[in-house]
């Protein structure tokens, strides 16, 4: 759904009202939609399909993401049950289960529906956006992100277009898309119930100060390692090091960066040993050549990812190593990064080089903030008032397939009355 360049405020009445527009809550608002419900999905990202859009993969089955997106995406084109307004957040919530209030503010819609994504916009826009959400070296303020998002169209990040000095865009589009001069707008909802699908950020990595992630390019974290790997599946890509441009030789994957530590978070994240196993698979896969090698405290892996590990236990690219790094260094001679850890299992202390480090940050839910919900470490609480329903990883770790079954059975509450 569109609002105009002034900005808009209208109201709409709908049974269910789905906060987040990730896997989950487009799961949850494709089941009700099925099931005969009428569903508004709000998402803050200009894209609905949230951090799974993104991937490179994602396991047991490691499937791109067009496995999981894709056919919803169509699902939700072909079922008039289901609104969604992108750029959009909540402001206030009120009112009882059966009679909600929610204001939603949206923000400007700098390019419109008629764009056809040439690309033209993004090709002679000037500034490039960094540590941006669905960033990738060379996104501009324009852009698409990689991977499979909807709708696929550019947007204009605002936050650094430089709109009153620039406007190139504006001399590229044939289709009378970019509106430069629009304003934010605001809309009222009123709803029965509501399903919290808010879903999930990585943990601040720079918070970590043993591990240099704000100042060594060539650390990582697991997210924007799943980036820069879907950002170079195409011919003649290659993975590179940030700092350099070269081809690493050797990787290392630490554990639990962040997680199960009373300094940072202090619960398992649930996700991380199976995201980097997976990592290590993919790389034993396509660059038979590098070596890996992950350090942990536990490896946590259940149910079906017990697979992931016991094909990593067989590939001699792959090593895993008991023992918790201390701290990273920059080797001045060598020009890499130099890991002090305790391994173990072999009872020795190693100083060893490597050419990159992936942080298994822990997953933070995504929170809605001024709305008094109830909380258990952190995360949403199970139990909201009535009628307000979390789902999937804003109420805990999980992984994409648990997510989906979550999202479901949330769909399933909210059809109770």
């Amino acid at each position: 759904m569109e609002h105009d360049k002034k900005g808009n405020h209208f109201t709409l009445s709908i049974p269910v009202l789905i906060i987040g527009g990730g896997i989950s809550g487009i799961t949850a608002a494709i089941e009700l939609a099925e099931a005969g419900q009428e569903v508004v999905v709000i998402e803050k990202e200009p894209y609905l399909g949230g951090n799974v859009s993104g991937f490179n993969n994602y396991f047991p089955k490691m499937c791109p993401p067009a496995c999981g997106l894709e056919i919803n995406y169509r699902r939700i084109r072909s079922n008039s049950r289901v609104s969604y307004f992108t750029g959009a957040e909540v402001v206030d919530i009120s009112g009882v289960e059966g009679d909600f209030s929610v204001t939603i503010s949206l923000a400007a819609r700098l390019i419109n529906n008629r764009c056809t994504a040439c690309g033209k916009c993004a090709e002679v826009c000037p500034v490039e956006r960094k540590n941006k959400p669905f960033g990738r070296p060379g996104t501009k303020a324009a852009y698409i992100p990689g991977g499979l998002a909807f709708p696929m169209k550019f947007t204009i990040d605002e936050e650094v277009c430089e709109k009153e000095s620039c406007a190139k865009c504006l001399e590229v589009c044939q289709y009378d898309a970019i509106q430069l001069e629009a304003s934010p707008g605001e809309i009222f909802l009123q709803v029965r119930k509501i399903i919290l699908a808010t879903g999930w950020h990585p943990y601040d990595a720079s918070r970590i100060e043993n591990y240099h992630y704000s100042d060594e390019p060539d650390v990582v974290t697991n997210l924007e390692f799943e980036h820069l790997l879907a950002s170079c599946t195409g011919p003649n890509q290659k993975l590179l090091r940030p700092s350099n441009g070269l081809p690493p030789e050797r990787i290392a994957f630490i554990q639990c960066a962040g997680s199960r530590d009373q300094n940072h978070l202090p619960y398992c994240s649930s996700v991380c040993c199976s995201a980097s196993l997976k990592h290590a698979l993919t790389l034993a896969d396509h660059y038979p050549e590098m070596k890996s090698e992950i350090f942990y405290i536990d490896l946590r892996v259940t149910g079906r990812n017990e697979k992931l590990l016991q094909r990593v236990q067989s590939t001699p690219s792959i090593s895993l190593t008991k023992g918790k790094v201390g701290r990273i260094q920059r080797d001045t001679h060598g020009g890499g990064l130099v890991l002090a850890v305790e391994d173990i299992m072999a009872g020795i202390k190693r100083q060893d080089p490597f050419d990159m480090v992936v942080l298994a940050t822990g997953l933070v839910p995504n929170l809605i903030e001024g709305i008094p919900l109830a909380m258990e470490n952190g995360f949403y609480g199970a139990v909201q008032k009535a009628g307000i329903i979390p789902a999937a990883t804003c109420k805990r770790p999980m992984d994409v397939a648990s997510s989906v079954r979550d999202a479901t059975a949330a769909g399933l509450k909210a059809l109770q009355t």
